[in-house]
């Protein structure tokens, strides 16, 4: 290949790798390996212990109410004045104005994407509102590298919010079967499907908001937990048949909890000591777990998540509906109510 294609074909791979992760879960574990999102009490909380303080401060705050919190701009101006002296951040405080037009201006690209890709998606669509979230967060350069890549950008956001419509009474009735463990009434007005890998860290927190929907929302919902062990978790797919032999035995949801107690020990060993932790008989969990039926149980749900769009872990659907973020509970609740009335 010349170095001019070469060039070119890392610009798409590029483009396709940045859009691809800003369409995944707000935060989750997902299908090309990798995690999005931050855990809590990680970098950003130590970060945020060393912003400058006095002019300095209030010159990288008043910076960054304009170009967005989250900016790779932000982050940059809150580097540079913790170096810089008080009298030189008065003057910029001073000259705010000129900063801000500067600003403005490196701006346009990303202007001009996100109001052309909501223009061509539709200026209601939930995909429109992910990208009025996520544009502000890309650095100029960013956005103009995409720009430059637009159709491949719009095509690949075309087929998201696809994704994203509710799914078909066919594909619900598929997700939200019997063969799967649940709680909640089988005639529950509101019905929660969730695709989880028992070694994903973000699902962890998912596990709390199922706890959390429970203890709302009883008898008024029914939760559906189906499997999705992602390829890169060595040890997720045995955790997941590991838990429906717990199933087998009438014990789900409480080896279901020690999994998600114990993320850091998932092997077979460990795996057989919590069996015997929530009283199960090991023997028969034993032979469950080498089973063909169990073994065949996992790969049906992964089927079946492949068939709904679930590209990541937590996926959650509420009636069909999509969850944007299955670890927050706030937002689960809502779309819960919402669906309730």
């Amino acid at each position: 290949m010349t170095p001019k294609f070469q060039q070119s074909v890392r610009l798409i791979l590029t483009t396709q790798a940045v859009l691809l992760s800003a369409l995944l879960l707000t935060t989750g574990c997902n299908s090309m390996g990798k995690k999005a999102g931050k855990k809590p009490g990680a970098a950003g909380e130590k970060d945020a212990k060393k912003e400058p303080a006095g002019p300095c401060g209030d010159y990288a705050d008043s910076l960054c109410k304009v170009v967005g919190e989250e900016s790779p701009t932000c982050r940059s101006v809150k580097t540079v004045t913790d170096l810089m002296p008080e009298k030189a951040c008065k003057a910029g405080l001073s000259g705010m104005d000129y900063s801000k037009k500067k600003i403005a201006e490196q701006r346009k690209k990303c202007d001009e994407l996100m109001n052309k890709l909501c223009a061509d998606i539709g200026p209601e669509t939930e995909t429109c509102t992910m990208v009025k979230t996520e544009t502000p967060k890309f650095a100029p350069e960013r956005c103009e590298m995409m720009l430059k890549n637009y159709q491949t950008v719009l095509a690949d956001l075309k087929r998201q919010e696809e994704a994203n419509k509710p799914l078909t009474a066919e594909k619900r009735a598929a997700i939200e079967g019997a063969d799967a463990p649940s709680f909640g009434p089988a005639d529950a007005k509101v019905v929660i499907v969730e695709f989880s890998d028992f070694q994903c860290p973000f699902c962890s927190r998912a596990a709390k908001v199922t706890s959390q929907v429970k203890e709302k929302f009883g008898q008024k919902v029914r939760f559906v937990f189906r499997q999705y062990p992602l390829s890169f978790h060595k040890n997720a797919n045995i955790a997941a048949r590991a838990s429906l032999a717990a199933n087998a035995q009438g014990k789900f949801w409480e080896y279901h909890d020690m999994l998600f107690e114990n993320q850091q020990a998932l092997e077979q060993p460990s795996l057989e000591k919590f069996a015997a932790q929530v009283k199960l008989d090991v023997k028969a969990f034993k032979a469950a777990l080498d089973s063909e039926a169990i073994k065949k149980a996992v790969d049906k749900d992964t089927e079946l998540g492949n068939g709904v769009g679930v590209r990541g872990t937590p996926s959650m659907f509420i009636n069909g509906a999509r969850v944007r973020n299955a670890a927050d509970f706030e937002e689960v609740s809502k779309q819960i109510e919402k669906a309730l009335k």
